[in-house]
C-alpha cells in the first residue's frame, strides 16, 4: 500500500497547514485550518479533494479557517472531544484510542493535554508519521495553558514513545527561536550546537525547519531529556520526579 503524502504550506503569520494525501483512494484530510484561503489553494494547486478535517485542538489560529473550507468541499470534521463545544462545523468527536481512517490508512488518537485540555495529536503507525499540533515542537514544546506539569509531561512522554523514524509535523514555525533557549540549558549537546546551526541556515533563506523527526527530538528537545544527566544538573534536580524537570524546562522557556 503506497504511503501517505503530506504537503505542508505556511499560513497566518507562523502557522503551518498541512494536507495529507492516499494516493489510493483520493482521499485527503487538512490537519488544522489556520486560514481557509491557503488551505484551498493549496488543494488547488495538489488537484486533491478534501475528505477530512482532523483537528489538534481549538484554538482560534487552528480553526478559524473550518466553516469556509468545509462549506466549500463538503469534509467531514473531526477533533477532540473535550473542546467538542469550541470547534466550527464538528462532525466527530474522538478520544484517546480511538481511531481515524483515511482511505486504508488508520491513525490513532493520542491525549496530549497541556497546551489545551483536550488537546490530541494524530498518529498514522504504518505511515511513521504524526501530527502533533501545538504539543510539540521542533526543540519545544508547547505552553502549558490548561494543565498541571504531570499531566503535560505525561503527554509528552506518550509521543517520545514514537519510534524514532516518526516524521513530526508542529503547528508552527517556533524552531529557531526554540532552539536557542534549548542551547541555553544544553549548551554541551553537539547534536544541539549542529542542529541550530542548520536552522539559522534554513530561516535565512526563508526555508522550513519542519517536519522534523522524533529521533532528532530526542537527541536536541530538552523538553524530551528531562530524563538526561546534563538537563537535569543543569536546573539542580539531579534526583527529582521527571515532572518535576519537566516544570522547571517550561518554567524557564517561559521566562527566556
Amino acid at each position: 500500500m503506497p504511503r501517505l503524502i503530506c504537503h505542508q504550506y505556511p499560513c497566518l503569520s507562523d502557522n503551518y497547514g498541512v494536507l495529507v494525501h492516499d494516493p489510493s483512494s483520493g482521499a485527503t484530510a487538512a490537519i488544522d485550518v489556520p486560514d481557509a484561503a491557503p488551505t484551498l489553494t493549496a488543494l488547488e494547486k495538489k488537484g486533491w479533494k478534501l475528505s477530512d478535517i482532523l483537528v489538534t485542538h481549538a484554538h482560534w489560529d487552528h480553526v478559524q479557517g473550518i466553516e469556509e473550507v468545509k462549506a466549500k468541499t463538503g469534509a467531514t470534521v473531526t477533533g477532540p472531544i473535550k473542546e467538542a463545544g469550541s470547534i466550527p462545523a464538528l462532525d466527530r468527536s474522538v478520544a484517546s484510542n480511538d481511531t481515524v481512517s483515511l482511505g486504508a490508512h488508520e491513525g490513532k488518537i493520542i491525549d496530549v493535554p497541556g497546551h489545551t485540555i483536550g488537546h490530541i495529536a494524530y498518529w498514522f503507525p504504518d505511515d511513521r508519521v504524526a501530527f502533533a499540533g501545538d504539543a510539540l515542537f521542533a526543540m519545544g514544546c508547547g505552553r502549558m495553558n490548561e494543565n498541571d506539569p504531570a499531566g503535560m509531561w505525561a503527554g509528552l512522554d506518550r509521543l517520545r514513545a514514537l519510534p524514532d523514524d516518526t516524521d513530526i509535523y508542529c503547528g508552527h514555525e517556533y524552531t529557531l527561536a526554540n532552539g536557542r533557549f534549548a542551547l541555553s540549558v544544553d549548551p554541551s549537546n553537539v547534536d544541539l550546537i549542529a542542529r541550530v546551526a542548520l536552522v539559522e541556515n534554513l530561516r535565512e533563506s526563508n526555508k522550513p525547519t519542519l517536519p522534523t523527526t522524533m529521533g532528532q527530538e530526542k537527541k536536541t528537545n530538552p523538553f524530551l531529556r528531562v530524563d538526561t544527566k546534563e538537563i537535569r544538573t543543569h536546573f539542580g534536580l539531579e534526583t527529582a520526579t521527571n515532572e518535576d524537570v519537566f516544570a522547571a524546562v517550561r518554567s524557564a522557556k517561559d521566562r527566556f
